[in-house]
């Protein structure tokens, strides 16, 4: 059997799957719950300074997308609204009871080195495994120059990355922010500061839906809404690139990573780890299916492991990462075309329809000897788009096969049609 057992820059965890920080991870009952559930770890919801935050209702928004009742997730939700007292009480005695899971608090007070020192020296006699650093929430904090405001000036990471390790012996994760154009610049600055990993994404800011009868974005607290905080599966994507983005960077190499990012099953998370995350945290799937999910995430990741004889996590860690290039360093001489399985087609033209009116009018429409509809792929014009196969309806049935071109490996650097190669020679 595959070994999920997890040492992420020395907390180790008998899985790579831990709770983010948010409301799962508020209270004491709630991370037992998990945790008697399976989950490797967990990420405290953020603390902060006395008197306690006050939070909002309603606080969450989701787009329901294809039957798929929270494809996205929008929240208005601040940091913890219990007492500080309250929370390291529990967290102590959480660590206590269960002292083979990693147990992470996440950190949030006002960008000032006295505030920082205080809270972490509390932080520290509850026998935490490390802290996180939230450096992400787009919403309410950051209106208080916390939050996203300080994830997003690298100047600020850096300072406050460097304060907490200089007055902590813990582990020191830092959360980044995707609300910024390029992602490397507060990941440089996390490790320029000393930090042991950083952990990403954090929410994206956005509005998912306006209420037409009130007017107002949703979710709508007494007549008005705001901006939220995006996540659960349609955020995969974008968060998947920016890990990608740091694991390849010449300047994070050695800072581990933790993603988070929509991960709802054990492929998304050997997608992730497989790009360079060391674990992964999750929060909406649990959120939306209860706590037991992670059995499920584990017994797969498990059981993929066995079949592609992968031992540990760390044989597969970082695979995908040397094949994760920029668009010019692709072989521009490799080609395929489209290929229909006609015992499997089922004659919709769902392909038939987008080749003809938005791509390359590469399938043929055609009638049989009994009058029955049937299309196949006109090769000389098929570009290998792909399109076919992202509509049609059934698995397998429309695959892209390889074609020799009988041309060597040539990407836009090399390419004869580069103008800059040209002018080089030249």
């Amino acid at each position: 059997m595959a070994d999920l057992s997890n040492d992420f820059v020395g907390i180790k965890s008998p899985n790579p799957f831990w709770l983010a920080s948010a409301p799962p991870t508020d209270k004491q009952y709630n991370v037992e719950r998990a945790l008697r559930a399976g989950w490797g770890g967990v990420v405290w919801k953020t603390l902060g300074e006395d008197p306690p935050i006050v939070n909002t209702a309603s606080r969450y928004g989701a787009i329901q997308y294809n039957g798929t009742r929270v494809a996205g997730f929008n929240n208005i939700e601040l940091i913890t609204d219990r007492p500080l007292d309250v929370n390291l009480q529990e967290i102590k005695q959480v660590k206590r009871d269960w002292p083979d899971r990693a147990i992470i608090v996440s950190l949030m007070v006002p960008c000032e080195e006295d505030h920082w020192k205080a809270i972490l020296a509390r932080v520290e006699e509850t026998g935490a495994d490390g802290i996180e650093l939230n450096f992400g929430c787009p919403h309410g904090m950051s209106e208080r120059g916390m939050g996203s405001a300080v994830g997003q000036v690298p100047d600020y990471v850096e300072m406050v990355t460097r304060w907490c390790k200089q007055n902590t012996r813990m582990p020191v994760i830092v959360k980044l922010t995707p609300n910024i154009t390029n992602i490397l610049m507060p990941a440089r600055a996390a490790k320029r500061g000393g930090a042991d990993a950083v952990s990403l994404i954090n929410t994206i800011q956005s509005v998912v839906s306006v209420d037409l009868d009130r007017m107002a974005p949703e979710p709508v607290v007494d007549g008005r809404g705001t901006h939220g905080g995006y996540c659960g599966p349609a955020v995969r994507p974008i968060a998947l690139r920016m890990v990608g983005e740091i694991a390849r960077d010449p300047e994070c190499a050695g800072m581990a990573i933790s993603g988070i990012g929509g991960i709802a099953t054990w492929r998304d998370a050997a997608e992730f780890i497989s790009l360079g995350a060391g674990n992964v945290q999750v929060c909406t799937a649990a959120m939306t299916h209860g706590f037991k999910i992670v059995e499920d995430m584990a017994s797969g990741l498990a059981n993929w492991m066995d079949e592609k004889g992968h031992a540990t996590t760390g044989a597969f860690h970082r695979a995908a990462v040397p094949n994760f290039v920029n668009w010019e360093d692709l072989n521009l001489n490799y080609k395929t075309i489209a290929k229909i399985d006609q015992d499997l087609c089922i004659q919709c033209g769902k392909c038939y329809i987008a080749c003809e009116d938005t791509s390359h009018q590469s399938i043929a429409a055609l009638r049989d000897d009994q009058n029955k509809r049937r299309y196949e792929v006109i090769d000389e014009e098929c570009v290998g788009c792909n399109l076919c196969m992202h509509v049609c309806p059934v698995d397998d049935c429309i695959t892209m096969v390889e074609v020799d071109t009988g041309r060597d490996y040539a990407n836009w650097t090399t390419h004869p049609n580069n103008p800059m190669r040209k002018e080089a020679a030249e």
